[in-house]
């Protein structure tokens, strides 16, 4: 894949990542591809992919995912991104969640992802989940 190829790639991904339609952003990996957080369980398959990319669609549904850089490591590609949501879904938060992470991508002959690793700050993460939405936190400052 040429670097504008993998670009436009990647900013589709991104957007797919934001669009809260989990089976368009399925399309991005092979029929048997795979998809994992950090050390968690392993999506296999789009279905599985797809019902992980709902849960967090579901959990945020004002993600945004936006492409902060790609970089080439060998054979793999780094999406770097920046996530933004808000955990407004049945039984969220309301908190706001802001990070930045990266995932790394292997290609299948055919263009698609065949395995992606992702990689973010957990403990970060679960911070920001448990802090309570901006506006909650301004509330109470107001009160105070």
């Amino acid at each position: 894949m040429s670097e504008s190829e993998l670009k436009a790639f990647a900013e589709a991904y991104a957007a797919a990542w934001s669009g809260q339609d989990p089976k368009a952003f399925s399309m991005f990996y092979a029929e048997d591809g795979t998809f994992r957080i950090n050390d968690g369980e392993v999506s296999a398959g789009r279905a599985a992919i797809e019902t992980t990319a709902r849960s967090f669609m579901t959990n945020f549904p004002d993600m945004l995912v936006e492409l902060v850089e790609l970089r080439r490591a060998g054979d793999k590609v780094q999406f770097h991104w920046h996530w933004t949501g808000t955990n407004t879904g049945p039984g969220g938060t309301g908190a706001a969640v802001d990070l930045r992470g990266y995932e790394e991508w292997t290609f299948n002959d055919d263009g698609l992802i065949l395995h992606n690793h992702g990689h973010m700050d957990d403990a970060e993460y679960q911070r920001q989940l448990s802090a309570g939405s901006v506006e909650s936190d301004a509330a109470a400052t107001e009160v105070d």
